[in-house]
């Protein structure tokens, strides 16, 4: 199913509770040094990335949770600190989700591209699925838990 079906509500919230999980695998990754990271990229060296996003994701999701989806990008401009993308891919319970993870200095936002369930369902549902596939891939729980929230504040 194409994330662009879904409402922006669904789209808002599914990359909130993503993105509470993601934060502590993004922190780990920015421990790399920055030039090695860019490295990485430049040279297309996806086996050094995959390595990075796995050792990174071990910490806080179960086995193959968690995955880089073999393509970045960079940008690197003089007036402004650089930022490094990376696709990745959760796929946990019959939840599949494609996303792109941006990483600066500062901050790490997530991006969905798209989303696939197995069993087809209504928006409610889906939101549901998400959640509870995100959660069970944990191996601890995000430093922030918001499901509860993101799933009584959406009106679908």
């Amino acid at each position: 199913m194409n994330f662009a079906e879904f409402p922006a509500e669904l789209t808002l919230a599914c990359e909130q509770i993503l993105a509470e999980n993601v934060a502590d695998v993004a922190t780990e990754m920015r421990l790399v040094n920055v030039i090695d990271l860019i490295d990485y990229v430049r040279g297309e060296r996806s086996a050094n990335l995959e390595d990075l996003v796995n050792s990174s994701a071990e910490l806080y999701f179960k086995p193959g949770a968690l995955r880089y989806a073999w393509l970045s990008d960079i940008e690197v401009l003089w007036e402004a600190l650089p930022t490094i993308s990376l696709n990745m891919e959760f796929c946990w319970r019959g939840v599949t989700t494609f996303f792109r993870l941006r990483l600066d200095s500062a901050r790490a936002a997530v991006g969905i591209q798209h989303v696939a369930f197995d069993e087809p369902c209504d928006d409610r549902r889906r939101l549901t699925l998400f959640a509870e596939a995100v959660t069970d891939a944990r191996l601890t729980p995000p430093r922030r838990a918001a499901f509860g929230q993101f799933l009584k504040n959406v009106d679908l």
